[in-house]
């Protein structure tokens, strides 16, 4: 092979970003099979109460690993995969029977966002669309106070620290959606944040059905 053809394969082909193997498309084949075992086998489970969720996967394993890879170590072209993966359990079974509906990612602070170069729940959000068809608006919502890490935080602390942060965006200041909201987001603990979400947008009189996540923490629905 010319030295010309390896420096092209190298870019054009760049290892796994998990277990840095060499990978033809963003994953390699043993992380994309030990991804899949993360899946929930029902992701529409827990599509109830105040706060109904569709969630593909387990946070742990593969996929807390690729979550992590995704959003603290630079690689925004895992949320293509992952999106997919969510777009597709949707399609299989969707939890209401809405053929349309606006999805909209929960904000990142612009501090934040301008820090990590990207906000990975508006990009996975965009590959759910590309296989769910719904349209896409990363300006319905708007984060106002740049918080905290949650992560360490008990349930009141992580309440607390979000009260008020999240409010409407630009966009659906100037022309409120269509279609009811599906809000979308990579990790659902607590529903902390959703909550502070659906609120800020039925105060506006918009209506919200629920949440996509890419996992779920806790649980052990895992398809083996």
């Amino acid at each position: 092979m010319r030295l010309l053809d390896r420096i092209l394969d190298l870019f054009l082909h760049p290892n796994c970003p998990l277990c840095d193997r060499p990978a033809e498309g963003e994953l390699c084949p043993a992380c994309s099979r030990q991804l899949q075992r993360c899946r929930r086998s029902h992701p529409q489970q827990l599509w109830r109460g105040d706060v109904p969720v569709f969630a593909w996967g387990n946070y742990s394993g593969t996929l807390k690993r690729a979550i992590a890879a995704l959003k603290y170590e630079n690689h925004p072209q895992l949320a293509r995969p992952l999106g997919h993966d969510i777009g597709r359990a949707w399609l299989k079974t969707p939890p209401v029977r809405e053929r349309r509906l606006t999805v909209v990612p929960v904000p990142m602070h612009p501090d934040k966002q301008r820090q990590r170069g990207f906000n990975q729940a508006e990009l996975l959000a965009k590959h759910f669309c590309e296989i769910a068809r719904f349209p896409l608006q990363s300006h319905g919502l708007t984060r106002v106070k740049n918080t905290q890490a949650l992560f360490d935080l008990n349930p009141e602390q992580r309440r607390q620290t979000l009260n008020e942060a999240i409010a409407l965006g630009k966009a659906f200041h100037r022309r409120k959606p269509k279609h009811p909201v599906l809000l979308f987001d990579d990790i659902y603990t607590t529903g902390t944040t959703v909550r502070e979400a659906t609120r800020a947008l039925k105060n506006a009189r918009i209506p919200v059905i629920g949440v996509a996540v890419l996992a779920k923490a806790g649980g052990d629905d895992v398809r083996r």
